[in-house]
């Protein structure tokens, strides 16, 4: 069906929805990569290795050098601890209810973009159904039109329709794979900021000092 034919020129048989689907396709890699290369950077320091360079300094009340841990630390689970340790002095309650605030705002900010991947993963195969319907109709228009060729002009024109759901299934599966990858990155950050919450509480007021 395609023998001899460019990429470009079976891309345009698609018709519209292949430039959306193309738009996505562009947006989506974007996304994924730009995420990627986020996580990857604010994961490279493990929550436990951080409290083992926290718990000296707090044992000794440095406060001081506990929050420069805090700030030479690019993880979620740092900023945590920064904004616990910012209020040390006041009581349990004050400080866990600032490290649930400060949770609230990295999780947003890991979760920053991931909509779109996971809106393009569940929209795609759709935009390529669209395409492929009014493929469709457009070779039956076309069919009608034309004085002969038969049940081989039919499927000629049904298989190039057929091109636009293809890719919205190529544009629909790495999207969806990248937004199921996304979601467990951010439910172990979370994780990993929980604990340390938690752990930081136990410095402060569960340890002698």
């Amino acid at each position: 069906m395609f023998n001899g034919k460019s990429i470009w020129v079976i891309f345009q048989t698609g018709g519209i929805a292949m430039y959306v689907l193309l738009l996505c396709s562009v947006i989506s890699l974007a996304v994924m990569l730009e995420r990627f290369i986020y996580y990857r950077k604010r994961s490279r320091i493990k929550r436990a290795d951080f409290i083992a360079r926290l718990k000296p300094e707090l044992k000794k009340n440095n406060f001081n050098s506990s929050l420069a841990i805090c700030q030479s630390t690019d993880a979620p689970f740092s900023q945590v601890a920064r904004a616990g340790l910012l209020l040390h002095g006041s009581n349990e309650r004050i400080i866990s209810q600032a490290m649930e605030r400060e949770i609230t705002i990295e999780t947003i900010k890991l979760e920053r973009f991931t909509s779109i991947v996971g809106t393009i993963g569940s929209t795609a195969v759709y935009i390529g159904l669209f395409g492929t319907v009014i493929g469709i109709i457009r070779a039956f228009h076309d069919i009608s039109l034309a004085s002969s060729g038969g049940i081989n002009v039919v499927i000629a024109g049904i298989s190039e329709a057929l091109v636009s759901t293809a890719t919205g299934l190529a544009v629909a599966i790495p999207a969806v794979v990248g937004y199921n990858f996304f979601i467990r990155k951010i439910d172990n950050f979370v994780a990993d900021m929980e604990v340390c919450a938690s752990e930081l509480i136990d410095l402060l007021y569960a340890e002698p000092k």
